[in-house]
């Protein structure tokens, strides 16, 4: 994928991470799953940010985090991935550890002509979201190639 600003620069694998690590925090802070946040940017938006990211990861994330929220007008919801059940949960994975494992799935399973951000919009808008954002259950720190497989073959 190509930089919209900087057409002889190539994204990376670390810009579409930073944009997984703030669609977390962002989805965290305003109690929303992270598909609310991905839907609610518009694709070409997307592609603005990951050719920005290399600049933007520089910038305190807390303010990145207030930008999206005003510009995008993202609003509160219901859903807090925190609340979890402390008999089977002793540590909450942090927004940097499910940026990564996001990140991985979206690459491990990017189709034949499909940039970062199609790939991103496809895996957060998937059923098994759900399950690997569920830290009751031991989906979110399964193995790369677990979590892939499941993904290919429609859950856990």
């Amino acid at each position: 994928m190509t930089n919209k600003f900087f057409p002889e620069e190539q994204i990376r694998e670390n810009d579409l991470y930073f944009l997984c690590y703030m669609i977390e925090r962002v989805a965290r802070k305003l109690h929303q799953r992270n598909k609310y946040i991905v839907n609610s940017i518009q694709k070409d938006e997307w592609e603005r940010l990951i050719s920005l990211a290399n600049v933007l990861h520089c910038e305190n994330p807390l303010k990145i985090e207030a930008e999206w929220i005003e510009e995008y007008s993202l609003e509160k919801g219901e859903f807090d991935i925190t609340e979890v059940d402390p008999d089977l949960v002793n540590e909450i994975p942090s927004e940097t550890q499910m940026g990564k494992v996001y990140t991985r799935l979206i690459l491990s399973t990017l189709q034949p002509g499909e940039d970062y951000i199609d790939g991103m919009i496809r895996v957060y808008n998937d059923e098994i979201c759900d399950m690997i954002d569920n830290y009751n259950s031991s989906a979110y720190y399964e193995p790369s190639y677990v979590i892939t497989r499941a993904y290919n073959n429609g859950g856990f």
